[in-house]
């Protein structure tokens, strides 16, 4: 019997083969291998299960974990990768209710799954929102009739602690910028870069025709972000450049230095100059020092890689970059 058409087909190769019959997906072009079977009766079922509506769902009997697997199939593949990680991961505090319909889960069994975890607020969040995505998906495809997770909580974000570089410190950092490390840490007060962006940073992604550095991580807003280089730290960017042996713009022994090695380093120098600060806190910093010194609201955004609502497309014009510029070097000590 002829299969349908874009069905797929089933063929046997030559030779002597434990599984001689190769399955292929019926999208026309290059065809998919789906894998292979023993028999070509084996083929045409996996054939079958390739093919078979993934929409098809029982609604009344299907589970959390079945539910959740179409997610991430139909959905969460949407999301930037970030926010991917960090939802697939909340799913590992809700496991326990894994087996359960999806249409019998209520808010107390959402919420004990908060209260039940043992981590931070920001863990806590993404269970939260991971519940909000779920209940969404199952209101479209009409599993349930409520959404539960709109009457769950979790812990609100705690006001911040990160207490910035004082000028006093800055000047002592300028002081001492002969001490291992001391140019990282001017790096990050001028440039407010993460350490994970700092260190990634390679020789590449440094214009010294335009002065201007393209990296950035974390979200769509920081990714890849034009950053100028302060004058006051050029200098430092271009011996770092001519030092290079790893292709990054900062290493350790002509290698890529690791964000665990780096806050040893970073510990180490605070303690030699007395002071008491988080990388985490140069960037904190930057940010103050331009609100400080009256930066365009929509170019600090933009500087620290943050969603702004003025921003409109991220496009970055000759005049965008000139105004980035400006507003950077307003930061005069």
């Amino acid at each position: 019997m002829k299969n349908p058409n874009h069905f797929g087909t089933v063929t046997k190769l030559k030779g002597n083969r434990r599984n001689p019959f190769i399955v292929k997906e019926g999208n026309s072009g290059l065809q998919k291998v789906i894998g292979y079977a023993a028999s070509r009766e084996a083929g045409l079922i996996m054939l079958a299960n390739y093919n078979s509506d993934p929409w098809d769902i029982d609604k009344s009997n299907i589970t959390l974990q079945q539910l959740f697997d179409l997610w991430k199939e139909k959905r969460c593949l949407k999301l930037n990768k970030s926010n991917q990680a960090s939802l697939r991961s909340a799913y590992n505090h809700c496991i326990s209710y894994s087996k359960f319909k999806y249409r019998n889960i209520k808010s107390y069994h959402m919420q004990d799954t908060i209260d039940s975890c043992k981590c931070s607020y920001a863990t806590k969040g993404h269970i939260k929102s991971l519940w909000s995505h779920l209940d969404k998906f199952a209101m479209e495809l009409d599993i349930i009739n409520k959404c539960y997770s709109s009457l769950i909580t979790s812990e609100s974000v705690p006001e911040t602690n990160k207490i910035p570089f004082t000028d006093t410190e800055v000047n002592l950092l300028w002081e001492n910028n002969k001490l291992p490390w001391v140019s990282s840490a001017l790096f990050l007060l001028y440039t407010g870069f993460r350490i994970s962006e700092m260190l990634e940073l390679k020789i590449s992604d440094i214009d010294l025709t335009n002065n201007t550095m393209i990296g950035g991580t974390k979200t769509d807003a920081g990714k890849n972000r034009i950053v100028p280089i302060h004058s006051k730290i050029l200098n430092i960017v271009q011996s770092q450049i001519q030092n290079s042996k790893s292709g990054y713009l900062f290493e350790w022994r002509g290698k890529r230095i690791l964000i665990s090695t780096y806050r040893i380093y970073w510990n180490l120098l605070m303690k030699q100059l007395n002071m008491d600060h988080t990388p985490h806190e140069a960037r904190h910093t930057f940010r103050s020092r331009l609100d400080s010194a009256g930066a365009n609201k929509v170019c600090i955004d933009r500087l620290m890689g943050h969603k702004s609502e003025g921003t409109g497309e991220r496009v970055y014009t000759h005049k965008n970059i000139d105004e980035l510029k400006m507003n950077i070097e307003l930061i005069t000590n």
